[in-house]
Protein backbone atom coordinates (compact mmCIF):
# COMPACT_ATOMS: atom_id res chain seq x y z
CA UNK A 1 0.00 0.00 0.00
CA UNK A 2 1.06 3.21 -0.82
CA UNK A 3 1.17 5.42 2.15
CA UNK A 4 -0.16 8.95 2.45
CA UNK A 5 1.85 11.04 4.85
CA UNK A 6 -1.13 13.58 5.38
CA UNK A 7 -2.62 10.96 6.85
CA UNK A 8 -2.01 11.69 10.20
CA UNK A 9 -3.04 15.37 9.85
CA UNK A 10 -6.10 13.82 8.21
CA UNK A 11 -6.97 11.92 11.44
CA UNK A 12 -6.09 14.87 14.09
CA UNK A 13 -8.57 17.16 11.58
CA UNK A 14 -10.92 14.51 12.05
CA UNK A 15 -11.00 14.26 15.34
CA UNK A 16 -10.91 18.09 15.48
CA UNK A 17 -13.83 18.61 13.77
CA UNK A 18 -15.59 16.09 15.93
CA UNK A 19 -14.10 17.47 19.42
CA UNK A 20 -15.92 20.94 17.92
CA UNK A 21 -18.79 19.05 16.83
CA UNK A 22 -19.43 17.52 20.86
CA UNK A 23 -18.45 20.80 22.53
CA UNK A 24 -20.70 22.69 20.39
CA UNK A 25 -23.70 20.26 21.32
CA UNK A 26 -22.67 20.21 25.07
CA UNK A 27 -23.06 24.23 24.65
CA UNK A 28 -25.79 24.31 23.18
CA UNK A 29 -27.76 22.16 25.87
CA UNK A 30 -25.93 22.77 28.73
CA UNK A 31 -25.01 26.71 28.75
CA UNK A 32 -27.71 27.76 26.54
CA UNK A 33 -30.23 25.37 27.57
CA UNK A 34 -31.55 23.97 24.02
CA UNK A 35 -33.06 20.90 24.99
CA UNK A 36 -32.30 18.41 21.73
CA UNK A 37 -35.20 16.96 20.17
CA UNK A 38 -34.80 13.21 19.68
CA UNK A 39 -32.95 13.35 15.75
CA UNK A 40 -30.03 15.07 17.18
CA UNK A 41 -29.78 12.88 20.09
CA UNK A 42 -29.40 10.48 17.86
CA UNK A 43 -26.83 12.53 15.93
CA UNK A 44 -25.00 12.95 19.38
CA UNK A 45 -25.12 9.40 19.95
CA UNK A 46 -22.86 9.01 17.06
CA UNK A 47 -20.68 12.01 17.32
CA UNK A 48 -19.88 11.67 20.90
CA UNK A 49 -18.25 8.35 20.44
CA UNK A 50 -16.09 10.35 17.58
CA UNK A 51 -14.97 12.66 20.11
CA UNK A 52 -13.56 9.85 21.65
CA UNK A 53 -11.79 7.53 19.46
CA UNK A 54 -11.00 9.70 16.86
CA UNK A 55 -9.07 11.50 19.85
CA UNK A 56 -7.26 8.13 21.09
CA UNK A 57 -6.31 7.58 17.47
CA UNK A 58 -4.76 10.68 16.80
CA UNK A 59 -2.12 10.16 20.01
CA UNK A 60 -1.87 7.06 19.36
CA UNK A 61 -1.28 7.22 15.67
CA UNK A 62 -3.74 4.59 14.60
CA UNK A 63 -4.23 4.71 11.08
CA UNK A 64 -6.81 1.94 11.06
CA UNK A 65 -9.56 4.05 13.17
CA UNK A 66 -11.72 4.30 10.28
CA UNK A 67 -12.48 0.75 10.27
CA UNK A 68 -14.40 1.79 13.49
CA UNK A 69 -14.83 5.12 12.86
CA UNK A 70 -15.99 5.71 9.42
CA UNK A 71 -18.97 3.35 9.83
CA UNK A 72 -20.16 5.85 13.09
CA UNK A 73 -19.60 9.07 10.91
CA UNK A 74 -21.97 7.46 7.85
CA UNK A 75 -24.72 6.52 10.14
CA UNK A 76 -24.43 10.00 11.82
CA UNK A 77 -24.69 11.54 8.57
CA UNK A 78 -27.65 9.44 7.54
CA UNK A 79 -29.40 10.22 10.46
CA UNK A 80 -28.55 14.21 9.96
CA UNK A 81 -29.05 14.00 6.53
CA UNK A 82 -33.05 12.91 6.96
CA UNK A 83 -32.78 15.60 9.49
CA UNK A 84 -31.91 18.26 7.29
CA UNK A 85 -34.50 16.99 4.63
CA UNK A 86 -37.14 17.50 7.54
CA UNK A 87 -35.80 20.73 8.31
CA UNK A 88 -35.69 21.85 4.83
CA UNK A 89 -39.76 20.50 4.01
CA UNK A 90 -38.36 18.38 1.46
CA UNK A 91 -39.65 15.11 2.87
CA UNK A 92 -42.58 15.05 4.92
CA UNK A 93 -42.30 14.14 8.26
CA UNK A 94 -44.38 10.76 9.16
CA UNK A 95 -43.76 11.25 12.63
CA UNK A 96 -42.89 14.77 13.97
CA UNK A 97 -39.50 14.57 15.73
CA UNK A 98 -39.64 18.42 17.04
CA UNK A 99 -42.80 18.60 18.90
CA UNK A 100 -44.73 21.59 20.01
CA UNK A 101 -44.61 20.36 23.61
CA UNK A 102 -41.13 19.64 23.90
CA UNK A 103 -37.58 20.37 22.17
CA UNK A 104 -37.70 22.20 18.26
CA UNK A 105 -35.45 22.65 16.09
CA UNK A 106 -37.56 25.37 14.51
CA UNK A 107 -36.67 28.25 16.50
CA UNK A 108 -34.11 30.97 16.11
CA UNK A 109 -32.17 29.38 19.10
CA UNK A 110 -31.41 26.48 16.83
CA UNK A 111 -29.65 28.49 14.05
CA UNK A 112 -25.60 28.98 14.37
CA UNK A 113 -24.37 31.62 12.50
CA UNK A 114 -27.46 31.75 10.47
CA UNK A 115 -27.26 28.29 10.34
CA UNK A 116 -29.45 25.76 11.27
CA UNK A 117 -27.76 22.83 13.54
CA UNK A 118 -29.26 19.98 11.68
CA UNK A 119 -26.96 21.56 8.56
CA UNK A 120 -24.36 21.68 10.67
CA UNK A 121 -24.07 18.06 12.08
CA UNK A 122 -24.52 16.58 8.56
CA UNK A 123 -21.75 19.00 7.40
CA UNK A 124 -19.67 17.82 10.24
CA UNK A 125 -20.26 14.00 9.52
CA UNK A 126 -19.78 14.64 6.29
CA UNK A 127 -16.25 16.08 7.01
CA UNK A 128 -15.36 13.75 9.16
CA UNK A 129 -16.47 10.68 6.96
CA UNK A 130 -14.49 12.57 3.95
CA UNK A 131 -11.27 12.97 6.01
CA UNK A 132 -11.10 9.21 6.79
CA UNK A 133 -11.56 7.99 3.82
CA UNK A 134 -7.80 8.45 2.75
CA UNK A 135 -6.96 6.75 5.54
CA UNK A 136 -7.48 3.25 3.86
CA UNK A 137 -5.08 3.47 1.73
CA UNK A 138 -2.41 3.56 4.95
CA UNK A 139 -3.88 0.20 5.86
CA UNK A 140 -3.32 -3.31 4.52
Amino acid sequence: MSENRNAPTLLLLAWTLALVATLGALFIGEVMGQMPCVLCWYQRIAMFPLALLLGIAALRGDLAAWTYALPISVIGLAVAGYHSLLYAGIIPAPIVPCQATGPSCAGEGMLFAGIPIPYLSALSFAAISVLLLPLKRNTP
